[in-house]
């Protein structure tokens, strides 16, 4: 059985995403920890509710990022996960956490990957008038959302579209693709060596795409 562990700081929609898919195919994996640096986050209702033990580490009690990265470690690597699923957790991560669990660590971000980097990815990607926005998920490395990108969801940018309708097209292509890189990981099929993403044994040059118009509703 393939240990998971999920950081989360909000809602869990994308937890709730991974259980379900988790469940449903009654995969060879097991999510052994949902870990909030938010006692109010929603998802570790969510944990509870599916009997998955929790667990929170305020970060305002820490004096440095480092410190709280630490205590997390402390917490996370009794479990000794072989994967860590960052699924809405609002928090960068000390240059120390990443490398302890290097080649470990996956995430999602708003954005087709290299582009948008960092914070306010549909306003920007509205701004620049583009065809497609998404979502990426990929390893974590140091460097902010620079890690080898695993899967790409595409979804279309409609005329007439604000931030609040392109980010609800974007958090379903991202309930869609999450679930589909952990089950590649549960499966066996999905590795890293090197920096580098392989899926099914050869290296990923460029990511997978699933595009919204291909995905069943």
């Amino acid at each position: 059985m393939r240990s998971i562990v999920v950081l989360i700081s909000g809602s869990g929609s994308n937890l709730q995403a991974i259980m379900d898919r988790l469940a449903a195919d009654n995969l060879d994996a097991k999510i052994e920890l949902v870990l909030s640096n938010r006692a109010d986050a929603f998802g570790l209702e969510r944990a509870a509710k599916a009997g998955i033990p929790t667990a929170v580490i305020d970060h305002k009690q820490f004096d440095s990022r480092e410190a709280f990265d630490q205590e997390m470690i402390k917490v996370i690597d009794p479990i000794n996960p072989e994967l860590i699923v960052l699924a809405g957790f609002m928090r960068i991560l000390s240059e120390g956490f990443v490398e302890h669990y290097n080649g470990r660590m996956i995430n999602i971000h708003p954005a087709l990957l290299p582009a948008y980097k960092g914070l306010d990815t549909h306003k920007r990607a509205l701004a620049d008038g583009v065809s497609h926005h998404g979502a990426s998920v990929h390893y974590v490395t140091p460097e902010l959302d620079s890690g080898a990108v695993i899967v790409q969801g595409r979804v279309p940018v409609l005329a007439g579209d604000d931030e609040e309708a392109l980010q609800a097209r974007v958090h379903k292509i991202e309930h869609v693709v999450y679930p589909e890189v952990v089950t590649w990981f549960a499966n066996g099929r999905l590795n890293n060596q090197g920096d580098i993403a392989y899926l099914d044994g050869k290296p990923l040059t460029q990511p997978v795409i699933i595009d919204q118009e291909t995905v069943r509703t």
